[in-house]
C-alpha cells in the first residue's frame, strides 16, 4: 500500500516476475522473426515489427483478461494477479511499438499529419470489406495508454477506488476494439483464417472463464439462509477453514466470515483498494489480507492498521451450538465488534 507517489519498489519477487515478462517477450519476438523469415524471406523489417509486436500485444491482453477469473477459480494463480499491472504496462509497450511502426509506415510519409491521416485516409465506414480498421486500433491504443499511465496507486488514491476501477474496466472496451481491428484487418488484407481462428479461440477462452466465474458468484448470491429472531443462520463452524473465510450474501451485500485463533469475525467482502474479494484472502499476521494486492484489515473492526486509513463495514456474529448466525444490519465502517468466541 502507498500513502503518496513514490517510485515502484521492486522486491525480489517483482524483479523475478518482470524478468520473466521481459525474457518471454524477447523470446516471442525472436521466434516470430525466425519463423517469418523462414517462410517469407522477403518480409521487410517494418512489417516484421508490426506483426510481431501486434500479435504479442494480443496474446498478452488475452493472458491479462484470463488471470482474474483463473484466480477466482484457483488460488494458485493469485501470485500472477498480484503483479498483473506490470503485465498490463508491458502489454501497452508492445501495442505502442506495433501502433507506432504502423503509423510510420502507412501514415507518416506524406504531407498530412499522421493522426489526422488515420481518421481521414479511409472514410468508408459503411463497408465491411473496406472499413477503416486502423481507427479502431488507434482508439484501443488510447485506452491502453490511459490505463498504463494511471496504473500506479498514486492515481488510484487520488481518483478514488470507484473511479479508478471504472476507468480500468475500459480494458473490455479496448479488447472489443482490438478484436474488431484484427478481424477486419485480417479479413481485408490477408484473408488470414489462421489469425481469425486464433482470435476466435482466445475470445472463447476469455468469455468462458468469465462466465464460469460469474456462475460461481451467482451461486453464492442465491444461497438461501434461514432467519431466526432477526439473525440469519449462515453455516456450520466446520464449513469455515482456519485463517480463512466463507462468503455469504446478506441484504444484497457480500460478507466474509473469518475463523482465526478460536474466534469468528465478519466484515464486508469488498476491499477498498480495487474491490478485491477479501473473503478469498486469509489471515496473515493477525490481519485479513486481500488476495489481490495484499491490503490488510483488522478482523475485529475492519480497519487497516496504522498509518493506513482504509475501513470496511463490520457485522455481529453469534453461535448456537455449531451453527453460525449473523446480524444482517452492518455497523459503520471501522466499528469495533467483539469477535465471537468458538
Amino acid at each position: 500500500m502507498g500513502l503518496d507517489y513514490q517510485l515502484v519498489l521492486w522486491n525480489k519477487y517483482k524483479k523475478t516476475y518482470d524478468k520473466i515478462i521481459a525474457l518471454s517477450m524477447l523470446l516471442y519476438v525472436m521466434v516470430f522473426a525466425g519463423v517469418t523469415f523462414a517462410f517469407n524471406s522477403e518480409t521487410s523489417i517494418e512489417t516484421l515489427v508490426i506483426r510481431a509486436f501486434g500479435s504479442l500485444a494480443i496474446i498478452m491482453l488475452h493472458l491479462i483478461l484470463i488471470i482474474g477469473p483463473l484466480s477466482r477459480l484457483n488460488r494458485r494463480f493469485l501470485p500472477i494477479l498480484y503483479n498483473r499491472r506490470h503485465l498490463g504496462v508491458s502489454m501497452f509497450i508492445a501495442a505502442f511499438i506495433h501502433g507506432g511502426f504502423s503509423m510510420f509506415q502507412f501514415h507518416a510519409l506524406g504531407d498530412v499529419n499522421p493522426i489526422y491521416s488515420i481518421f481521414t485516409s479511409n472514410m468508408d465506414y459503411g463497408s465491411l470489406t473496406n472499413f477503416p480498421f486502423q481507427v479502431l486500433g488507434f482508439l484501443a491504443l488510447l485506452i491502453l495508454f490511459v490505463m498504463a499511465s494511471t496504473s500506479h496507486d498514486f492515481f488510484l488514491g487520488n481518483l478514488s477506488a470507484k473511479v479508478w476501477k471504472r476507468l480500468h474496466m475500459m480494458v473490455y472496451v479496448a479488447y472489443a476494439l482490438i478484436i474488431a481491428h484484427v478481424f477486419l484487418g485480417a479479413f481485408q488484407q490477408e484473408t488470414s483464417f489462421f489469425t481469425i481462428g486464433v482470435l476466435a479461440i482466445g475470445f472463447i477462452i476469455v468469455t468462458s472463464l468469465h462466465l464460469i466465474t460469474a456462475f460461481k458468484e451467482r451461486k453464492i448470491d442465491r444461497t438461501k439462509v434461514s432467519e431466526k429472531d432477526g439473525w440469519l443462520e449462515v453455516c456450520n463452524i466446520s464449513e469455515i477453514e482456519e485463517d480463512r473465510a466463507k462468503i455469504f450474501t446478506v441484504d444484497n451485500e457480500r460478507v466474509a466470515i473469518f475463523k482465526y485463533d478460536g474466534k469468528l469475525s465478519a466484515i464486508h467482502n469488498v476491499c477498498k483498494h480495487q474491490g478485491g474479494p477479501l473473503g478469498e484472502g486469509k489471515i496473515i499476521d493477525g490481519c485479513i489480507t486481500c488476495p489481490w494486492h495484499g491490503y490488510q484489515y483488522l478482523p475485529s473492526n475492519g480497519q487497516s492498521p496504522p498509518p493506513f486509513t482504509e475501513k470496511v463495514a463490520t457485522y455481529e456474529l453469534k453461535l448456537d451450538g455449531e451453527m453460525v448466525f449473523i446480524n444482517p444490519k452492518a455497523f459503520e465502517e471501522g466499528t469495533e465488534v467483539n469477535p465471537c468466541k468458538i
